[in-house]
Order: structure tokens, then C-alpha cells, then sequence
């Protein structure tokens, strides 16, 4: 159970990878956290509250909230990190493809953040974190990617003008965008052609997200960043 005075962090796609470490680091700030992810397994940690759910349904954002509020007292921090990534020629995809990567990427940011931002202006202030990709900004010919550039572009432009919707009321919102992470997403037979993508010639490691995230919660005069991870692909190639 929190107090009133301790922070609440609201983190997606948080059973395994990325969305794991950002639990772990946002504890070991002092925060309480609600985890959400289809198969999120019961948390040992009595300031860990896991809610098992399909994102992109609306009524999972309201059961997260719903419950953060009713255990936690408040939510200060929302991870939008849950994301599907499917690389295809542009002809190749599928309605199911759309279906999928739209509902979580865009359907699942939509209702929880909303949700969020009424409960943090009744609060008097919070932060949003969404996770995109480097590709937004730096198509690659190498990665045909453009549900995730359609939909994680899209977060991105919602980052900044969110970030003014809502700068004088208290509530930053940021983005952080990485290149290729050894997560569970990535077989490991891919990393050597995924390593090479990238100017510094290796993959990014979840703690250089985490660490990302971290530094735009702790930096008070930070909204509207996108904040690229990326091992200099954004700087060119």
C-alpha cells in the first residue's frame, strides 16, 4: 500500500525487455508501479501492482488507471512503452498487420493517456514517456517499416503537442527513441545484421532506454524532447 506522498509510475508493455527494466528503475527511485502487459505474472513486491490486459482494448486503460487509483492514491508517471514492430514491404502487409499495430501503438496510447492526464490535472501535475523508434526520423531502405513510422511517428507528433497542450498545467510529456535493443522482440540470430545498422556498429541494451527514461523524469524543465537512443543513427550514416 502507498502513502499519499509516495509517486505512482504507470508502465505498458512491462512483462519482459524494456518495459521489465523501467519497473525495476522506477522502484529503485522509490516510485510505485502499476505494470500492465497481456501475460504480466503477479509481482511478489507489494508496491508492484501487474494487470493483465490486451492495451489495445479501452477497457484495459480503464481497469489500469482504475486500479492504480484505488491501490495507489495517484498516478505521476505514464511509460507508453508497450509497441508492436513488424517490418514488411509497404504491399505486404496485411489488414491483420494494420489491425494489430495500430490498435497497440496508437489505440493503446489514446485511452490510458488520456486517462492519466485527467487524473494528473486533478493532482496538480504528472509526466508522459512514450517509446518510439529512431526509424520515425531515419527511414531506412535496409527495414521497410512504415506501420511503425505511421504509428510511432504519430506518438511523436502527439509528444509535442501534448507537451504544449499541457506546459502550463503542470504535466511534461516526452518521448524517448531507440535503435534496435537486445530485448526479447529481437531473435538473437538478427542482432549481428541489426548491430550493423547502427553508426557505433552494435545494438543498444535495454538499461541505455531505462537510463533515457530516467533522466527525462528527473529533468523538471525537459517536455516536448524526443530524446533519441540510437547508437547515431539519427545523426546520419
Amino acid at each position: 500500500m502507498s502513502t499519499q506522498d509516495q509517486k505512482v509510475a504507470v508502465i505498458t508493455g512491462a512483462s519482459q525487455g524494456i518495459g521489465a527494466d523501467l519497473v525495476a528503475a522506477y522502484r529503485k527511485q522509490g516510485y510505485a508501479v502499476v505494470a500492465t502487459s497481456r501475460t504480466i505474472a503477479p509481482a511478489d513486491d507489494a508496491g508492484v501492482l501487474t494487470i493483465q490486459g490486451d492495451i489495445s482494448d479501452p477497457a484495459t486503460a480503464e481497469r489500469v488507471i482504475a486500479a492504480g487509483v484505488e491501490r495507489f492514491g495517484r498516478i505521476d508517471t505514464l511509460v507508453n512503452n508497450a509497441g508492436i514492430f513488424v517490418a514488411k514491404p509497404f504491399t505486404d502487409y496485411t489488414q491483420d498487420d494494420f489491425a494489430a499495430v495500430t490498435g497497440v501503438n496508437v489505440t493503446g496510447f489514446f485511452r490510458i493517456t488520456q486517462l492519466a492526464i485527467e487524473q494528473m490535472l486533478a493532482q496538480g501535475g504528472g509526466h508522459i514517456v512514450n517509446v518510439t523508434t529512431s526509424l520515425v526520423d531515419n527511414a531506412d531502405a535496409r527495414v521497410p517499416s512504415v506501420l511503425a513510422s505511421l504509428t510511432k511517428g504519430g506518438l511523436q507528433s502527439a509528444t509535442k503537442s501534448l507537451a504544449i497542450e499541457y506546459a502550463t498545467r503542470g504535466i511534461r510529456v516526452n518521448a524517448v527513441a531507440p535503435g534496435s535493443v537486445k530485448t526479447p522482440m529481437h531473435p538473437e540470430e538478427t542482432h549481428e545484421v541489426l548491430a550493423s545498422l547502427h553508426p557505433v556498429r552494435r545494438m543498444g541494451e535495454s538499461s541505455d532506454v531505462t537510463d533515457a527514461v530516467m533522466y527525462l523524469q528527473n529533468a523538471p524543465f525537459v517536455t516536448g524532447e524526443i530524446l533519441h537512443v540510437d547508437g547515431g543513427m539519427s545523426a546520419g550514416h
